[in-house]
């Protein structure tokens, strides 16, 4: 799924990717939002869409994490890339509220023929797409960006489902025997070209799968599926100058200052049913103070007017922009699709009594307090939001963990106590030589960690703290020589199937698994029950599945459950569209306008 990238709570980090039933959550009590805002859907109003007119995006981040569309797979990046400059074969329709799960054609002129039971998916190309040279968008372009994914030593951060669900033989280590068409010779690249097929009239594009996948179609709204032209790709380089078919192109790119965009004067709204274009420019600023951003956007004067921010609003402003009538036209509060979470490395932090310890000892109510209290969200039981109903059930949490947030010193103390006779090396490194923490580098988690240190200290586990530039905070902790015991995450679904957050989480093969934990001697199990879910066809019998393994985990504590998030945004007065979007969680950005 997607990752959310800025850090609020101690509990939150804003990028995952897509929830379809997420967004504006009601199946739970802690799934009903809070607004205070009197407007139907929070950013819609009565005013008529117009074009023409400059929007601006306030970041405090370096630069978009991934600009490449295989490497894009935070929630907030799919969705201004994928709304601008690159399509896919299917989306999620372009509108506010429920609305916004909808899966609709977009390089495709449906959401797919399954054939074989879903074993086999065809999707027939709109065609009239094309790129910012004008040359025409191909279904060999859909399946090369697609061979991409598997070049993992160049192509990293993005979803692998493409390796996961493609029927390309494995060598006896799991691992593709298909290396990416980097290196593939005739015979490796040939298998790719028997999973990923084009029709003789080019028309079609069919994807052969190893199992049965009956949401495949959801899969394909991925950037990881978008097309790139093999003639202009650059590799590693294709990141920062990557070729548009969508309508918008890339006019200047320098990362800690901007990335502006301008109209991709080969587009065709002809061709794109769901893209509507308003602006005729984007101007995304970066390394800006997230205090900054927030003064200019209460301010709303000159060019600030049009501008949002992609971060959600700072703890300290939250009560008096949701308290002062001023901004009740331009405001929002809602939970988003993302269940936060700390991950433990499970290598060098192999002793769950540890991991309990720390998780008993957090002060997670003083996190969510300094994180803006109840407008961070609900304290989360588990891995699966309530929004995924098959999938959720309320778990049961270790004994002695205090509902209300507040640290249990004894229970914690009793738990480390375990550890120094079960696990004695683990428990000298967590009292003694220290735990490694790497958690972005932001004025808010300068507050967050002090927390850490402070509630952990009670109960003699010592934090050693690691700031990281927040833009390359991902790529630092997914990297498997990155020497952390403890990472931050937060990660949404890509589709309503839990399919899309258990396992990207805590199989070796994920998306995202920060957790290190393949030589836990739980693992087998877990990988086993964990098939055996991929693989039931019935939801219902599925959703149960993936209950008991939301529980197993709870149980074995790899990762630490944060938050139910909430997030909040501030816009100008002039800006239009400016809802959050429910398959992304954050505004999707192409459809914003000026008003005029």
């Amino acid at each position: 799924m997607k990752r959310r990238i800025i850090g609020l709570l101690g509990l939150a980090l804003s990028a995952s990717l897509i929830a379809s039933a997420c967004g504006s959550d009601s199946s739970s009590s802690s799934d009903t939002a809070a607004s205070t805002d009197t407007l139907a859907i929070p950013g819609t109003d009565s005013s008529t869409p117009t074009a023409g007119g400059t929007i601006h995006i306030l970041s405090q981040l370096e630069q978009i994490t991934h600009l490449d569309p295989q490497r894009n797979y935070t929630g907030s990046d799919l969705a201004f890339v994928g709304s601008t400059m690159q399509r896919a074969l299917t989306s999620y329709a372009y509108a506010p509220g429920s609305a916004g799960s909808q899966l609709v054609g977009d390089l495709a002129t449906d959401t797919g023929t399954p054939t074989e039971g879903g074993k086999v998916w065809s999707f027939t190309l709109r065609g009239g797409a094309t790129y910012e040279d004008g040359s025409e968008v191909t279904c060999a372009d859909i399946a090369y960006g697609t061979s991409r994914v598997f070049a993992t030593d160049i192509i990293v951060d993005g979803p692998t489902y493409a390796i996961s669900y493609l029927d390309i033989p494995q060598d006896a280590d799991g691992n593709s025997n298909y290396p990416g068409p980097y290196t593939a010779t005739a015979d490796q690249q040939a298998l790719f070209d028997k999973a990923v097929s084009c029709s003789e009239d080019g028309k079609t594009i069919t994807f052969t799968l190893s199992r049965i996948v009956a949401d495949f179609n959801y899969t394909v709204t991925l950037l990881a599926f978008s097309p790139v032209p093999k003639a202009k790709d650059t590799g590693e380089k294709y990141d920062m100058a990557p070729v548009s078919s969508g309508p918008y192109k890339i006019e200047s790119y320098e990362p800690g200052k901007s990335l502006v965009l301008v109209r991709n004067e080969n587009w065709s709204k002809a061709s794109d049913p769901i893209r509507n274009a308003y602006a005729d420019s984007f101007v995304y600023e970066f390394a800006l103070d997230p205090a900054v951003i927030d003064e200019r956007l209460m301010a709303d004067a000159g060019d600030d007017q049009y501008a949002v921010g992609d971060g959600g609003l700072q703890p300290e402003n939250l009560q008096t922009v949701f308290t002062d009538d001023r901004f009740k036209d331009r405001r929002q509060d809602d939970y988003d699709p993302y269940v936060s979470f700390t991950a433990f490395n499970v290598k060098t932090v192999s002793c769950v009594e540890v991991r309990r310890a720390v998780y008993l000892g957090l002060d997670r109510e003083a996190l969510r307090t300094a994180g803006g209290g109840p407008y961070t969200g609900d304290f989360a039981d588990g891995f699966v939001k309530p929004a995924l109903a098959d999938d959720y059930a309320p778990s049961k949490l270790p004994e002695g963990l205090n509902t209300d947030g507040t640290p249990n010193i004894e229970s914690a103390k009793a738990a480390l106590a375990e550890a120094k006779t079960k696990c004695p090396d683990v428990y000298a490194k967590a009292t003694v030589e220290g735990l490694k923490f790497f958690h972005p580098d932001t004025p808010i988690w300068q507050k967050l960690v002090s927390i850490w240190i402070e509630s952990l200290k009670a109960v003699g586990i010592v934090i050693k703290p690691t700031a990281v530039e927040p833009s390359k905070y991902y790529p630092t902790v997914q990297n498997e020589e990155t020497d952390y015991d403890i990472s931050r995450g937060a990660w949404g679904p890509d589709w309503p199937n839990a399919s899309t957050m258990i396992p990207e989480l805590f199989l070796t093969t994920g998306g995202f698994n920060l957790t290190r934990n393949g030589d836990d001697p739980a693992y087998k199990q877990f990988e086993t029950d964990t098939k055996a879910a991929l693989n039931e066809l019935d939801r219902k019998a599925q959703g149960k599945k993936w209950q008991a393994l939301n529980q197993f985990l709870v149980d074995q504590l790899w990762s630490i459950p944060g938050t139910f998030t909430k997030a909040q945004d501030l816009w100008g007065s002039k800006v239009g569209n400016a809802y959050r979007w429910s398959s992304s969680g954050s505004f999707l950005f192409g459809e914003l306008y000026v008003k005029q």
